[in-house]
């Protein structure tokens, strides 16, 4: 099993920087794939960024240009750093591991965006 805690959430003003991490452990695949995702008030959670085991990244295009997901295989932690943050990015962020026979979650955190 795999055990995730996310970090770094709060309350940002407009245009401000937040990093989210992502602190994993647990029995950690070779082939795995780690990822951002978000939930806002009213609205379905989705995906923001994913990097994989080998340092591939992906984005949505919300996210492109704003937010960068990197990882520290040596502190096993997962970061979202998100610039020029905006309103519409207040949500729940979870952060999330999985393989092709596996599948979790943490149980996520809070970011506001307001002044």
């Amino acid at each position: 099993q795999v055990q995730l805690v996310e970090s770094g959430g709060g309350l940002v003003q407009p245009g401000g920087s937040l990093t989210l991490s992502c602190a994993y452990s647990g029995s950690i695949s070779r082939t795995y794939v780690m990822g951002w995702y978000r939930q806002a008030p009213g609205k379905q959670r989705e995906a923001v960024a994913v990097i994989s085991g080998s340092g591939t990244t992906d984005y949505e295009d919300f996210a492109k240009g704003r937010f960068t997901i990197s990882g520290d295989n040596a502190k096993n932690t997962v970061y979202l750093q998100m610039n020029n943050l905006k309103p519409e990015d207040t949500a729940v962020y979870y952060c999330r591991y999985y393989t092709s026979r596996y599948d979790s979650w943490g149980t996520g955190i809070l970011v506001t965006v307001s002044s």
